[in-house]
């Protein structure tokens, strides 16, 4: 089930901004295959401000050093509804792909299985930070 918001989300530039990196929104893994092109979803922009929804799988690439011999750097991060991202896994080397690849699986069966309404917690309630929900039941006078 598709979570019909998004969040203001700082995706990170991995690696040198001269050198390839990519970001990408993933959203299916094809367990036949050990490289990049293992992990289906849409790219999204680094080193900025992009517009994801919360529980989505962000696959981020970037490589520094020489065009002959990159080092490659590759991270895994789950979005937060509170607009922001918790590192999941990461990997460097060539072997990147294959490294992450079941993590991702993973990650992926793990936000399938995840109820977005539970007891009246409906998405536009998912905005707010528990911080923000507790002020909110403690000026209310509850507990």
């Amino acid at each position: 089930m598709e979570v019909p918001f998004t969040v203001a989300v700082e995706i990170p530039l991995v690696g040198d901004e001269r050198r390839k990196n990519w970001a990408k929104k993933v959203t299916n893994v094809d367990d036949s295959l050990a490289t990049g092109w293992a992990f289906d979803g849409d790219f999204i922009a680094t080193g900025g401000i992009q517009d994801v929804e919360p529980g989505s799988v962000v696959l981020v690439y970037g490589e520094k050093g020489s065009r002959a011999n990159p080092a490659i750097e590759a991270r895994v991060y789950t979005v937060n509804s509170d607009a922001t991202l918790s590192l999941r896994a990461s990997a460097r080397g060539r072997a990147w792909a294959r490294t992450l690849r079941d993590s991702i699986e993973d990650l992926l069966a793990e936000a399938d299985d995840a109820p977005i309404e539970h007891l009246g917690w409906t998405p536009d309630l998912l905005r707010y930070s528990d911080e923000a929900i507790n002020e909110e039941v403690r000026r209310r006078g509850l507990s």
